[in-house]
C-alpha cells in the first residue's frame, strides 16, 4: 500500500513557526480558540484530518468564541475594502442590481438588530437573490437556532478557507 504524499500547502502549514501558523489560521477564522485548537493538532497527515479538526473545534466553541469568529466577517454586500477573500466569497452580490443591494442592506441591519451580530452565510457560489432569501428566511429563527445555523455556516467557510491554504502550491 502506498501512501499519498502530503499536499505541498499542507506540508508547509505543518512546519510553519507557531506565530505564522496562528496568523494563517486566524485569517481563515477570527476565533482565537479555534486557531489554537488547530495549532495543537499539527502536524496533519491529510487535508481531511485538518478539516475534521476544524469541524470539531467549531462544534466546541463557546458563545463568546463564536461571537469572536463572527466579528471577523463583514456584512453581506459590503466586503472589507482591500480584502480579496471577502470580496471573492461575496462575489454573488458584486453584480447585483442596486435595488437588491439596498434591500440586502436593510435586511442586514434588521438581522443585526434582532441577533446582535452580522448575518453570516457561506456566500461562496450563492447569488445575491439566494443570500437575500436566506436572510429573510432566517430572521424569524429563535436566537439559539440561529446561533447553531451560524456555527454550521462558519464551519463551511472555514473549510473553504483552509482548502485554499493547504492547496496552495507555492
Amino acid at each position: 500500500m502506498t501512501s499519498t504524499p502530503t499536499p505541498p500547502g499542507l506540508a508547509r502549514f505543518n512546519v510553519l513557526e507557531e506565530h505564522a501558523a496562528f496568523a494563517a489560521l486566524h485569517e481563515a477564522c477570527a476565533s482565537t480558540a479555534w486557531a489554537r485548537r488547530l495549532l495543537a493538532g499539527r502536524p496533519y497527515a491529510t487535508p481531511e484530518a485538518l478539516y475534521s479538526a476544524s469541524d470539531t473545534a467549531m462544534a466546541e466553541l463557546s458563545p463568546a468564541d463564536l461571537a469572536e469568529a463572527m466579528a471577523g466577517h463583514p456584512p453581506i454586500g459590503r466586503p472589507e475594502p482591500g480584502d480579496p477573500t471577502s470580496a471573492r466569497e461575496q462575489s454573488g452580490m458584486a453584480g447585483a442590481a442596486e435595488g437588491l443591494k439596498a434591500e440586502m442592506l436593510e435586511l442586514n441591519l434588521a438581522y443585526q438588530e434582532r441577533f446582535g451580530h452580522v448575518f453570516l452565510i457561506c456566500a461562496t457560489g450563492r447569488s445575491g437573490e439566494e443570500m437575500r432569501d436566506a436572510v429573510k428566511e432566517r430572521i424569524g429563527n429563535a436566537p439559539e437556532q440561529e446561533r447553531e445555523i451560524v456555527r454550521t455556516e462558519l464551519g463551511k467557510i472555514n473549510r473553504i478557507r483552509l482548502a485554499r491554504l493547504v492547496e496552495e502550491d507555492a
